[in-house]
C-alpha cells in the first residue's frame, strides 16, 4: 500500500523540484542582469559613443555631421595637447619609478620583523586612505611660497631659501609627481609586503647557508621572484597617471597657464568650458588608446601564464 501511494506521489512532487532547480540556478542570472545592463549601456555605450563623436563637428552639443581625422588632426596642431602629453609621460614616468622604489625599501624595512611594524604601516599606508582632493589641498598649501616650505625656511633664518615650484611652470609638473608619489607609494608598500610575506622561507635559509648576503638575497632571490607584483602595481599605477584628474585641477588648476595640464584635464576643458565636444572625444579616445596600450600586454601575459 505505501509503495502504491509513493509511485501517485513522484509524479506530482517532481515538476516542483525541476522549478525550484530552475529558479535556484536562474537566480544569479537574475540578480546580475540590472549590473551587466547597466555596464553595457553606460560603459562600453558611452565608450562607443564618445568614439563616434570623436569623428564629428560636434561642439556644444552633439552633430552628426561627420568630418573623419579632422579633430584628431587639429589635436595634435594644438601646443597645449603637446605640453599636456609631455606632461603625462614625465609625470607618469617618475610616478611610477618612484613609488616603486620608495614601496619597495619601506616593504623590505618592516620585512625586517622591526618593532612598531603595525603602527608605522598603518603610517605608510593611511594616504592611500585619503581623497586625491585632500592631498591635492594639503600639498597645495604645503608648496605655497607664502605659507609653505619657502616661508617656513625663510622664517628661521634661510633668507635666500626658494622652493617655488608650484608657480613655476618649468617645474610646476614634479609637485605632482610629488603629491601623487606621497600618497600611492604605501600603497606598492602593501603589495610588495605581502609578497615579501609569500616568499618561501627555505629558499632564503638556503641562500644564508651559502653565505649570501641579505642585501645579495633580496637583489638576486627575493626581488626577482616579486616580478609578477611588480607587473601588476605598473599597470595600477599606469591607471592612476592616466586618469589623473582631480589631483591637478586642485593642487595647480592646469596652471600657471597651462603648463600643468595632463591629457584628463585638457579634455575636461575642451568638451565642457570651451564646448568643443569633437576635440575632448578625440582626446578622450587617444588616452583611452595609451591605457590599453599597457592593459592589453598584461592581459596577454596572463592568459598565456595561465595556459
Amino acid at each position: 500500500m505505501n509503495t502504491q501511494i509513493e509511485q501517485f506521489s513522484r509524479p506530482e512532487e517532481k515538476p516542483k523540484y525541476d522549478v525550484m532547480n530552475q529558479l535556484q540556478s536562474a537566480l544569479p542570472k537574475l540578480l546580475l542582469a540590472p549590473t551587466m545592463v547597466i555596464t553595457v549601456v553606460f560603459i562600453y555605450g558611452f565608450i562607443i559613443w564618445s568614439a563616434v563623436l570623436s569623428f564629428t563637428k560636434s561642439k556644444m552639443l552633439p552633430n552628426y555631421n561627420f568630418v573623419g581625422f579632422a579633430n584628431y588632426e587639429k589635436l595634435f596642431a594644438l601646443d597645449r595637447w603637446s605640453v599636456a602629453y609631455t606632461n603625462l609621460i614625465v609625470f607618469g614616468f617618475l610616478f611610477i619609478i618612484i613609488c616603486m622604489i620608495v614601496g619597495t625599501l619601506l616593504a623590505v624595512f618592516l620585512d625586517q620583523k622591526i618593532r612598531f611594524e603595525g603602527t608605522l604601516r598603518t603610517i605608510y599606508l593611511y594616504p592611500m586612505a585619503l581623497s586625491l582632493i585632500v592631498t591635492g589641498t594639503a600639498w597645495k598649501w604645503i608648496l605655497n611660497p607664502d605659507i609653505g616650505i619657502q616661508s617656513v625656511m625663510r622664517s628661521l633664518g634661510f633668507e635666500s631659501f626658494t622652493f617655488d615650484w608650484i608657480i613655476d611652470p618649468n617645474m610646476v609638473v614634479y609637485t605632482l609627481v610629488i603629491a601623487a608619489v606621497w600618497q600611492a607609494s604605501g600603497f606598492v608598500m602593501a603589495l610588495m609586503l605581502a609578497g615579501l610575506r609569500g616568499v618561501d622561507s627555505s629558499i632564503i635559509k638556503a641562500a644564508q647557508i651559502d653565505g649570501a648576503s641579505t642585501v645579495r638575497i633580496y637583489w638576486r632571490i627575493i626581488l626577482p621572484i616579486l616580478r609578477p607584483i611588480y607587473f601588476s602595481a605598473f599597470i595600477i599605477l599606469s591607471h592612476l597617471a592616466i586618469k589623473s584628474f582631480d589631483l591637478v585641477m586642485v593642487l595647480t588648476a592646469g596652471g600657471p597657464g597651462y603648463s600643468s595640464d595632463l591629457p584628463a584635464t585638457f579634455m575636461y576643458t575642451y568638451t565642457f568650458s570651451r564646448s568643443q565636444i569633437g576635440l575632448g572625444t578625440a582626446s578622450a579616445m587617444l588616452t583611452l588608446m595609451g591605457f590599453l596600450a599597457l592593459l592589453i600586454p598584461y592581459l596577454y601575459s596572463e592568459l598565456r601564464s595561465k595556459k
